[in-house]
């Protein structure tokens, strides 16, 4: 299933991001049961040089007890949303929900993103098989490590770095050895804006000592930049090549916890 269809169906419009990796819904789904606490896991997609990064999503899991072995203690949160994914189409803001569940509340120690093997890369208009290492079979393991009270809503966005994750064998093959940064919605925070001109995608990062963030914008220049830590950043847009257009750098933008920040229209001249 495409990302396309998936709206037509779901009626899922979310702007960015691409995380983001990191791209994430914040609707009210209502208060989560007594005891639990409401988890939405979403995936976005850093920028990447491909014309599409295809990945079989076949389910997503949590581990919540600190004990046993790394195998044990794994459980489906059921009702993920499965289906084969274009990464490079989850980038400009768009994010796609895999599941939006209430969870026992406690400890969360990792989120596991299970593929199947339609895994498959796009250069030149020509697909070829992605592989997956054997070690990654049993699904990709991401550190969350994160106490859910009760009553609370969690958003956990998974944001891919294709340009980092897709890796050009020797024999010409590609295959998968994922980037993923997780971001934790809530506290976090996210930019957002337009690039004028908007006459073709342009790249844009917002970048400090510790964190770099970045995505395209839509065809009508929108941006959103999800899951940024507080601090203070240099945005750049970078614009496609063709359009004979300068980088433009807006330094000393200030985020703080838990906002989101609107630059409003970039002119780039």
């Amino acid at each position: 299933m495409t990302l396309t269809n998936l709206k037509m169906k779901s009626a899922l419009v979310l702007s960015f991001l691409a995380f983001t990796l990191f791209s994430c819904s914040d609707d009210d789904n209502g208060s989560a049961g007594e005891g639990k606490a409401q988890i939405t896991v979403s995936i976005t997609d850093a920028p990447g040089d491909y014309d599409a990064v295809f990945i079989d999503v076949q389910d997503v899991m949590i581990k919540t007890d600190m004990d046993g072995t790394d195998d044990e203690g794994w459980e489906s949160l059921g009702d993920v949303n499965t289906g084969r994914y274009d990464l490079l189409e989850l980038t400009g803001g768009v994010s796609q929900v895999l599941a939006d569940v209430d969870v026992p509340a406690g400890y969360l120690g990792q989120i596991r993103l299970v593929l199947g093997t339609d895994n498959a890369i796009v250069v030149d208009g020509e697909e070829s098989a992605i592989a997956v290492p054997s070690a990654q079979q049993s699904g990709l393991k991401l550190n969350v490590n994160q106490e859910l009270e009760a009553g609370e809503h969690y958003a956990f966005l998974l944001d891919f770095d294709v340009e980092e994750s897709v890796v050009r064998q020797g024999n010409g093959g590609f295959s998968l050895k994922p980037v993923i940064r997780v971001s934790a919605q809530a506290g976090a925070s996210s930019i957002i804006g337009e690039v004028h001109p908007s006459d073709s995608r342009s790249l844009v990062r917002a970048q400090n000592a510790s964190t770099t963030i970045s995505a395209y914008t839509d065809l009508e220049g929108n941006f959103k930049l999800h899951g940024v830590p507080a601090g203070t950043y240099k945005i750049t847009v970078i614009p496609d090549v063709a359009s004979n257009l300068p980088n433009f750098e807006k330094d000393n933008v200030v985020v703080k916890a838990g906002e989101m920040v609107d630059l409003e229209t970039l002119f780039i001249d």
